[in-house]
């Protein structure tokens, strides 16, 4: 692939990403991808097969870039204590508020089922991926779902609710469940 067809590559995926994490992977068109990526609908496919292709590589790398982040914290800290920075992060209103580089569950998860496989299986692949980066030992796994579910869940319902009180008061309590 040459450099001009990496970039504009890029420039789809990333105009994808934001679209994924504001809306899911359903909602957006491709025409409205192509726009925001300041291209036109004509060029998607010499770099994508189709919209899900393209929502699926973007979540990918959403969810890759989550890890990544988490890999970052001190593996000498014990699990719950990464646990507890994680959610610090996660539950706070900067990233409930996020446009870009943000999770992309709150806005998917409800359109899994209507989604081909692999969308779910890049999901399943994820929570196990994150299970281990936040477990000491396997006897925390439990625990991890639990706190996982926790997190994604209730940042989903404080940027359904906005930027309201209610908003940030889902997120501070969420955030105290966990730590």
């Amino acid at each position: 692939m040459n450099d001009k067809k990496a970039k504009t590559r890029e420039r789809i995926l990333q105009a994808a990403s934001c679209a994924l994490i504001q809306h899911g992977p359903v909602e957006p068109s491709v025409s409205d991808v192509m726009g925001a990526a300041g291209l036109t609908v004509g060029g998607f496919y010499a770099h994508f097969e189709s919209k899900d292709a393209l929502m699926l590589e973007a979540f990918n790398k959403l969810l890759s870039q989550r890890r990544a982040l988490l890999a970052e914290v001190d593996p000498a800290m014990s699990g719950h204590e990464r646990r507890a920075l994680v959610a610090a992060f996660y539950l706070s209103r900067k990233h409930r508020d996020a446009t870009e580089s943000a999770c992309p569950l709150p806005t998917s998860l409800g359109e899994m089922a209507n989604l081909p496989e692999a969308f779910r299986q890049a999901l399943a692949d994820h929570v196990e991926l994150m299970m281990a980066q936040l477990s000491s030992s396997p006897e925390e796994a439990d625990k991890v779902l639990a706190d996982l579910a926790l997190m994604v869940g209730g940042l989903a319902l404080a940027r359904a609710l906005g930027t309201d009180q209610l908003s940030d008061r889902i997120l501070r309590a969420a955030k105290s469940a966990v730590i």
